[in-house]
């Protein structure tokens, strides 16, 4: 089964490819993550875990809906993970993951997708943005074909900036980087609530119209990414850069 977690489609389109080559199912983690309810899956075929990477490593929210969840049948877990550059030394974690839950581990596989953190960096413009995704294709090819023949997905090799980047960075990532004040709303908001019905951790709620943010953010992007009038800001940071959003997968 491929289990995906996503804020601006990339892991979504990514998870719904391997289950067209995989002939399997794909389950989405935004209810069970939103409405605080542990998962409890079967599967006869491998547990596949598709996330964006946040900081170098899996999502905290997506890490605690595993260790929450109870995933049944398969004992193999395989682990895909979105990213704008690179994953750096995220696999050691995912790992350690598996053996907390019982599974397998059968190894982690980088794709680069289109840069949707725009609290730090630019998203390509749309033509850039679906050149990415074409060239992202053949990874994931390559990793349906791995799942398929039930082999490791070959494993990365991790210099001392990937590790530092995974570890340090990531706990300052969280620490400092990951926050709520920034988010405003502009003028040209239609108080469509379309916001608070993406957030996965339901931290947005609608006050006279308008989108207030509470203090659970992850940084998915989901609301400032897929506002239809781009009247979501975070800060000066983001103005007059290109919303990124992944089209769906079409086969």
């Amino acid at each position: 089964m491929i289990v995906y977690f996503t804020g601006t489609g990339n892991s979504r389109y990514c998870a719904k490819l391997l289950a067209d080559r995989l002939g399997d199912h794909c389950t989405d983690a935004f209810h069970f993550i939103r409405d605080g309810v542990a998962a409890e899956l079967s599967s006869t075929k491998p547990w596949v875990f598709v996330c964006p990477t946040y900081g170098w490593q899996l999502p905290r929210v997506f890490v605690e809906f595993i260790r929450a969840g109870r995933f049944s049948g398969s004992k193999d877990a395989y682990f895909v993970m979105t990213c704008g550059a690179e994953i750096g030394n995220a696999a050691p974690k995912n790992r350690a993951l598996c053996g907390e839950k019982g599974f397998r581990y059968r190894g982690t596989l980088q794709v680069v997708m289109p840069e949707n953190y725009i609290a730090m960096f630019n998203a390509p413009e749309r033509e850039e943005a679906l050149g990415i995704v074409a060239a992202a294709r053949p990874v994931l090819e390559q990793g349906a074909g791995y799942i398929q023949r039930g082999e490791d997905f070959p494993d990365r090799k991790a210099g001392a900036v990937d590790k530092l980047k995974s570890g340090l960075v990531n706990t300052l990532f969280y620490r400092f980087n990951v926050r709520t004040k920034p988010f405003h709303v502009a003028g040209s908001c239609v108080s469509c609530g379309k916001c608070a019905a993406a957030c996965p951790l339901g931290n947005i709620r609608m006050e006279q119209g308008l989108p207030v943010w509470g203090n659970r953010c992850t940084h998915c992007m989901a609301c400032i990414c897929g506002c239809p009038t781009g009247a979501i800001e975070y800060g000066k940071i983001s103005r007059g850069k290109p919303r990124y959003q992944c089209p769906d997968y079409q086969g």
